[in-house]
């Protein structure tokens, strides 16, 4: 329960009577401190009145009074300018490391808090504040709102970070890993992610001019060139069509070229997936997306409408996979362009997000401020996250609301992080 006297503490949501320490002074807090959630005491700078002196300092705060000799607080200097020791239970006297008494208090959560925080934490409703949700001011839903996105944004652009670290500092690799990625539109995001990582760009450079080639090594490198990976119903017709054989040879011209080793097919998934969605027919949209120079951040920066940004990333198959979904098996013709669904979800997951983290690292706020408008711009997204919200109350009008509220579910609700929550502060002080 020490997270909850944390809560209570920060927010100042005492017991009506009066405080008092454990030797009878008044306590009044004048300000509870900042918080602090790395090493040292829990809060840092507070204000509080104890009897007539009003002490400026930190504050610790510990389930019960004996935790502090448990993290060893009593040999830590770190320690010795704690001005209050707050506790659920003071069971022992506690000293600093200079052997001087501190002062405690007993802080008892009120009842309606920790009743209300019980319910937070073990109701199976999702979300468990929706009892709350209506009676919320918009300002109160808007403002947390705003901040759950610009909290997706951030940890979005540390995973693009990370890749740009990866890719040794190339951004123009980053983003073609980054729209990899998003090309699995979930289920497949992960193999994607490594199949992008295994292309070598700049020796597929070389053959930028030869869409055939360039398939041949996307292909290969997906480990979708080997003749396991077609289903065995398939095999023999993809075998006596010839393209297969003819990427596969291609392809191993071109690995002995540049030397490269594919991913494991294994790891591609299919079960439950719409046949638009397979690898073969995603990875065919990004050999014609490189071919006709479409896949390079330089484009995506120099579009200036979401019209634009469409345009760029509109794009079909390769002729063969027009009439397939796999090597071997034939369907309709059809130029299996990216739906405007699909599109929308890709502005929404790797134009914005790019945009934002290349203006955070060139210090550009003009690009920020683009990767906000286009996600108010956007649909919202379709899910049953955002149909959860929406039943409960919450308006959900373009992409910058169904993102803060993907980031609300999986951040907090997913991981009962209630008291971090400005909706869950709501509920704990009603």
């Amino acid at each position: 329960m020490e997270q909850l006297l944390h809560y209570v503490w920060k927010h100042k949501l005492f017991p009506l009577r009066p405080l008092t320490t454990t030797d009878g002074q008044t306590v009044e807090v004048i300000d509870p401190g900042l918080h602090n959630r790395n090493a040292g005491p829990d809060f840092f700078n507070a204000k509080i009145k104890i009897g007539n002196t009003l002490w400026v300092g930190n504050v610790e705060i510990h389930d019960r009074a004996s935790d502090w000799f448990l993290h060893g607080h009593d040999q830590d200097s770190h320690y010795d300018n704690v001005i209050l020791h707050v506790c659920g239970i003071v069971d022992v006297e506690a000293k600093n490391s200079r052997g001087e008494v501190l002062t405690q208090m007993q802080l008892d959560v009120p009842r309606s808090v920790r009743g209300n925080y019980q319910q937070l934490i073990t109701t199976d409703t999702y979300p468990p504040c929706y009892r709350v949700i209506p009676t919320l001011s918009r300002l109160t839903v808007h403002s947390w709102m705003s901040a759950l996105q610009t909290e997706r944004l951030e940890q979005k652009t540390e995973a693009i970070a990370k890749r740009v670290d990866d890719c040794g500092g190339d951004w123009e690799s980053a983003y073609f890993v980054t729209l990899a990625r998003n090309y699995g539109f979930g289920i497949n995001n992960d193999t994607f992610e490594q199949w992008a990582r295994a292309i070598p760009l700049h020796d597929v450079d070389h053959h930028r001019d030869n869409l055939f080639q360039i398939e041949a090594i996307f292909m290969g490198q997906a480990g979708l060139l080997d003749i396991d990976s077609v289903p065995k119903r398939y095999q023999k017709d993809a075998l006596g069509e010839g393209y297969f054989n003819k990427l596969r040879e291609e392809y191993l011209y071109l690995a002995h070229k540049f030397n490269l080793q594919p991913i494991d097919w294994h790891l591609w998934r299919f079960l439950r997936l719409r046949p638009q969605n397979f690898p073969h027919i995603r990875i065919s949209q990004l050999a014609n997306l490189y071919y006709q120079h479409k896949a390079g951040l330089s484009q995506l920066l120099e579009a200036d409408s979401i019209k634009a940004m469409n345009e760029i990333l509109r794009i079909g198959v390769t002729p063969y996979w027009e009439t397939h979904y796999t090597f071997g098996s034939t369907s309709t013709k059809n130029g299996k362009r990216l739906s405007p669904f699909s599109l929308n979800l890709l502005l929404i997951n790797t134009a914005v997000p790019i945009l934002f983290a290349y203006g955070r690292h060139k210090q550009d706020d003009t690009l920020c401020d683009r990767a906000f408008d286009i996600l108010e711009q956007l649909k919202a997204e379709k899910n049953h996250i955002i149909s959860m919200w929406q039943e409960v109350g919450l308006p959900v009008e373009n992409a910058g609301d169904s993102q803060a509220l993907i980031q609300l579910k999986k951040e907090y609700c997913d991981k009962k992080d209630c008291l971090r929550c400005r909706f869950g502060y709501e509920y704990l002080k009603k």
